[in-house]
């Protein structure tokens, strides 16, 4: 079953939409439980309650991934804007810093394949280890058995 997730949705449904094993049962191992977060929002707010999630998931056992297009593609760059590198409250994380942690845990981040056509530098404006997605990579991430996609 794949659940496809907004912003809102994430915040509300996602604690009800989570699968409980039944008695006898185990949990789900890692690579059967595959995420994408698609971040688009060039909002810091925004940015990083999306990576607050992505990293609660890890920390549940779910295989997070991370897409960063538009206005968020900018917080994979090495010379990220201010306002993603502000802390926020209440635990005084900065989306980069957050982002950077994620990538130190090993989880895959991208920014799209429109991303960088679309500016006036190439990758090597991207913090080392950040990739460009291709649209068939994605498409296979997002609609992989038991995916959950998050969109914000």
């Amino acid at each position: 079953m794949r659940r496809l997730l907004t912003a809102t949705a994430a915040m509300i449904l996602l604690p009800a939409c989570a699968s409980v094993p039944s008695e006898g049962q185990s949990a789900p191992v890692a690579e059967d439980r595959p995420m994408l977060t698609v971040l688009t929002s060039g909002d810091a707010e925004t940015q990083l309650m999306a990576l607050v999630l992505t990293r609660a998931a890890l920390a549940k056992g779910v295989t997070p991934r991370i897409l960063l297009c538009s206005a968020a593609g900018d917080l994979a760059l090495k010379d990220p804007p201010p306002d993603a590198l502000a802390p926020l409250q209440p635990k005084g994380v900065s989306p980069a810093g957050l982002l950077r942690s994620l990538k130190a845990d090993g989880v895959k981040v991208e920014v799209c394949a429109i991303y960088l056509p679309n500016r006036p530098f190439g990758a090597e404006a991207l913090e080392d280890g950040v990739g460009v997605a291709t649209p068939p990579d994605i498409a296979s991430a997002f609609t992989a058995a038991g995916a959950t996609v998050l969109s914000f």
